[in-house]
């Protein structure tokens, strides 16, 4: 099971970066695009088939990213659970992958601040993290100089996290 959900979250991971990366038009360096690309265009070609991009969406990316969090929450059907809850249980698990990606982005750029700002990644990592901090910094005032933007949003992250965990296990 350890072994199925890492290699379940690599792939999920990559796939949901590939879609944010598309959905805000960032253009990644190409280390990152050759490991994302290569990663998961085995199946986001053959989705495109079927799901076009509408909109400027990548849905075959979030609908692979599903699909993978889906086929790995499978496993749960052998412990007796029926489709609906496996499905249910899915659908918690994508919206958990997509919060903690966007959380371990902001601890990225984080750590990228306060070790090396200049790094080679840091431009695209603060790309990626625009759209969060963006409102954030409109209504969080600087405290002495210093952006708590970053820490705002893991909070509301992590509320979100608490509030899902709340919604389907039934304590709403």
């Amino acid at each position: 099971m350890l072994i199925v959900d890492a290699i379940a979250t690599l792939l999920g991971g990559a796939l949901l970066l590939r879609f944010w990366m598309q959905a805000i038009r960032v253009r990644p360096p190409s280390s990152v695009a050759q490991f994302t690309f290569q990663l998961s265009d085995w199946l986001v070609r053959p989705l495109r088939r079927i799901v076009p991009g509408v909109g400027g969406y990548d849905w075959a990316s979030l609908i692979g990213a599903f699909l993978i969090v889906l086929l790995a929450t499978s496993v749960l059907l052998l412990a007796g659970l029926s489709p609906q809850m496996v499905a249910l249980a899915a659908l918690q698990r994508f919206l958990s992958w997509i919060l903690y990606g966007f959380m371990a982005l902001l601890i990225v750029e984080a750590i990228f601040s306060w070790v090396n700002p200049h790094a080679p990644l840091a431009p695209f990592v603060r790309a990626l993290n625009e759209p969060l901090l963006r409102p954030i910094r409109r209504t969080v005032p600087l405290v002495g100089n210093l952006d708590l933007s970053l820490l705002v949003a893991v909070i509301l992250l992590q509320i979100a996290q608490i509030l899902l965990g709340m919604l389907f296990s039934g304590h709403f």
